[in-house]
């Protein structure tokens, strides 16, 4: 097998992009810079026409998967699932509330990330590319055709969502990821001709940090309440979990990291039916550990550029984030795609901030793959016990009295 070039990887790309700009903003010409800053406009404008249809076409048929398969099994996973990730993002909010006001007060002179397309140095054209329509309106289509989905008999407009998920999907991965690390330059070389670089970079390091503890934080706390549950080893369970968070440091993606994750998960004693089918589902539908990112950078932003923080309105993001975590493709960068849509629509981002969280979100992308696929791990441990409870359980009614085991007072 050829091995990738380094420079294959997002994350190197992202990284190269923020480097570059911050170096070519200090000597780049006018007329060089305008021309970099005429892209960050156009890919801004189309990336805000894409959001309502990338909302639409990824939350639907995952709303719509989620009502068919494995019945009830599936409604336990996915609850779990929600829960963990609800947590999570309460988890980092409480935090950020609590931290950031002294951590990141020394930054609170800076009362607005100015947009370089609104600065004096603008781009040579700017095209207006009106969405279709809004992004609330996206969510509340989808998920109304999503739960449709699952209460009619047919299956014509689940293989249209399918379809729409696959266009949408290509053009994520052949135009978004690819132009983002450009996306990034120019915003970068932006910010160091208007002089606030070095509040961007002090700032978000610490946040950095902030979020790897909280990562290490929150796996201890999944892994203690699956070991409680099922009365093993927390620390056992999560070191045997420990080559699917390397792998998934490696791909940031919880789709690639599936095969190893499974193999964990069956160490761990989860029975191959149950393992088999809580993993892959739970690669789509658990992502904790970005959920945590999202809002650390989310309510650092915030906090920098001195806007209020509305404590229900912000809680409300995180149930909403929860949710349309769902819809993440499955590609390094997807779960912060999948949610500026809500970062514009609830918390009022403009373009500089959604830029600047693309940016640290996926220098720590890894991170947060690795602890979303790490908890996946928890959940297929847990659902392993509540799967073999039920079916003993079950196995016990149908059984009938004269045929039932000697030993049947023991286990009642």
């Amino acid at each position: 097998m050829t091995k990738k070039p380094l420079t294959s990887h997002l994350l190197v790309r992202v990284l190269v992009g923020i480097v570059l700009g911050i170096a070519c903003g200090l000597f780049f010409p006018e007329p060089v810079a305008r021309l970099f800053l005429t892209f960050n406009g156009l890919f801004s404008a189309f990336l805000g026409f894409l959001i309502p249809l990338l909302i639409v076409g990824l939350v639907t048929p995952a709303i719509g998967d989620l009502g068919r398969g494995a019945g009830k099994w599936l409604g336990v996973t996915a609850a779990i699932a929600y829960a963990s990730t609800v947590l999570a993002g309460l988890l980092a909010f409480l935090v950020a509330r609590a931290g950031y006001p002294w951590l990141l007060g020394g930054e609170r002179e800076l009362d607005a990330l100015a947009n370089p397309e609104e600065s004096a140095l603008t781009g040579f054209v700017a095209l207006e590319m009106e969405p279709v329509f809004g992004v609330m309106t996206a969510l509340l289509l989808a998920f109304c055709l999503g739960v449709g989905i699952t209460l009619i008999p047919g299956n014509t407009l689940h293989r249209s969502m399918d379809d729409l998920r696959g266009i949408i999907m290509r053009i994520v991965e052949l135009v978004i990821i690819p132009l983002l690390p450009l996306y990034i330059f120019g915003m970068f070389m932006g910010l160091t001709m208007n002089g606030q670089i070095l509040v961007v970079v002090s700032t978000f390091s610490k946040v950095v940090l902030v979020a790897l503890a909280l990562s290490v934080l929150l796996l201890a706390a999944q892994y203690v309440a699956a070991g409680v549950y099922v009365g093993r080893n927390p620390a056992v369970l999560l070191k045997n979990m420990l080559p699917a968070y390397a792998t998934a440091l490696g791909t940031s993606s919880s789709a690639a990291t599936i095969p190893v994750t499974l193999r964990c998960a069956e160490v761990n004693g989860v029975r191959p039916p149950v393992a088999g089918f809580v993993v892959p589902l739970s690669a789509t539908i658990h992502l904790a550990g970005s959920t945590l990112k999202i809002v650390l950078f989310s309510a650092a932003i915030m906090t920098i550029t001195g806007t209020p923080i509305d404590d229900l309105a912000y809680v409300g993001f995180i149930l909403m984030l929860g949710i349309t975590m769902v819809a993440a493709p499955g590609v390094p960068g997807g779960a912060i795609m999948a949610a500026v849509g809500l970062l514009q629509g609830m918390l009022g981002f403009d373009e500089t901030a959604v830029a600047l969280m693309i940016a640290t979100y996926i220098a720590i992308d890894s991170f947060g793959t690795a602890t979303n696929v790490t908890g996946d791990g928890a959940i297929a441990v847990v659902m392993n016990k509540i799967i073999g409870e039920r079916a003993v359980s079950e196995a016990g009614r149908t059984a009938s009295p004269e045929r039932e085991p000697a030993d049947a007072p023991l286990r009642r």
